[in-house]
């Protein structure tokens, strides 16, 4: 089966050996992906702006792969104050209210840079697949 794979140009995909999202067949895995643009992180101090650019990049690499929100099945997010899980979970919300996937929360001790407060995951699978036909 043939693999497509999308990049951002995170400094650490290189760095790491990764990319941001992975196709294989019907189904498309979404990276650990955080509030990094150019090196700088967007939103800091402020989990809902980043979730919310965090979720527009996951839409972005799934868009790449031929899939949108609505195939996503399910979301993983890690913050680094759970106290603060509803600013999270509005911007969550808000991308996924209509299609509500599966979706875990969990407080983690640090992101890899420190102004990081919300990485996400995203599995999703296409109705089809055009290389089955």
């Amino acid at each position: 089966m043939r693999k497509q794979q999308v990049f951002t140009g995170s400094p650490w995909e290189p760095l790491v050996g990764y990319c941001r999202a992975i196709r294989v067949g019907n189904r498309i895995e979404v990276a650990g992906t955080t509030a990094m643009q150019d090196g700088v992180v967007v939103g800091a101090g402020d989990p809902y702006a980043q979730t919310r650019f965090v979720l527009q990049t996951i839409e972005k690499a799934l868009n790449e792969l031929g899939a949108d929100l609505s195939d996503v099945i399910r979301t993983r997010m890690f913050v680094t104050d759970i106290s603060r899980w509803e600013e999270v979970g509005k911007a969550h919300g808000e991308f996924f209210g209509q299609i509500q996937p599966v979706a875990t929360m969990v407080e983690v001790s640090a992101l890899i840079d420190p102004l990081l407060m919300v990485e996400i995951e995203a599995e999703a699978i296409i109705e089809s697949d055009p290389e089955a036909k």
